[in-house]
């Protein structure tokens, strides 16, 4: 059964080429937004999630190869699927728009039905992946990011949200050293401002709450997450 509908944002300096994709995807069962170029991309892609960007690569003030540099930057959009459509249609250029991080490359002109397809593809790929990570499960923890719980042998342990996202972040990549900067851009957001003990506040929380030693603080540096 077809893993539809998604929330899928067009980006295209052309007004008949988005009306034409629009067309179609709504068709499909699709919830659209449009852009009509990289930075008006990046401000819609905060407010609308979208869970596929459709990027032409040739548009004016920032294109798409840039765009996509900076899409990457930013920690809600690492993961989210990304196809490039161009009317480039040389070797070169789909090699450098995969190796940037796209997840597909698409010529001009657009035939609906192929482009439908390969849009559905490359959701099942980000759905099936999302799926293989919603659980980490280290010996009697388990950390379910769909649900936004936490277990401890057996035992559910009730967490707040910040509390919560910085658990999950750290175990994501178990004995890495993440950067005080770079938790607090990811857990709490650059538009945030908040105290430097911040952290440090929520990781002693978070200590109590689960009752063993799994936070490693490294000093000066950051934490990292590492089970006994």
């Amino acid at each position: 059964m077809e893993v539809l509908p998604g929330k899928i944002l067009i980006v295209d300096d052309e007004p008949d080429i988005v009306e034409f994709i629009s067309y179609n995807l709504k068709s499909k069962g699709y919830l659209i937004g449009t852009a009509k170029d990289g930075s008006e991309a990046i401000r819609k892609a905060k407010d609308f999630h979208p869970d596929l960007i459709l990027l032409d690569i040739m548009m004016p003030n920032k294109d798409g190869i840039e765009t996509l540099r900076d899409l990457r930057k930013i920690p809600d959009f690492e993961d989210t699927a990304i196809i490039f459509l161009t009317a480039r249609s040389d070797e070169k250029s789909e090699i450098e728009g995969l190796n940037l991080g796209a997840d597909d490359y698409i010529s001009k002109p657009i035939k609906p039905e192929l482009l439908a397809t390969r849009i559905g593809a490359a959701l099942r790929r980000f759905r099936k992946d999302e799926e293989q990570e919603q659980k980490l499960i280290f010996g009697d923890l388990e950390i379910n990011k769909t649900k936004y719980t936490v277990t401890y042998k057996g035992e559910e342990i009730l967490l707040a949200k910040k509390e919560f996202e910085l658990l999950s972040l750290l175990a994501s990549k178990p004995g890495r050293v993440f950067l005080r900067n770079e938790i607090l851009q990811r857990v709490w957001g650059t538009d945030v401002i908040v105290g430097d003990r911040t952290i440090d506040v929520h990781i002693r929380k978070i200590r109590q709450k689960v009752g063993v030693d799994l936070i490693t603080t490294v000093k000066g540096v950051g934490y990292k997450f590492e089970m006994a």
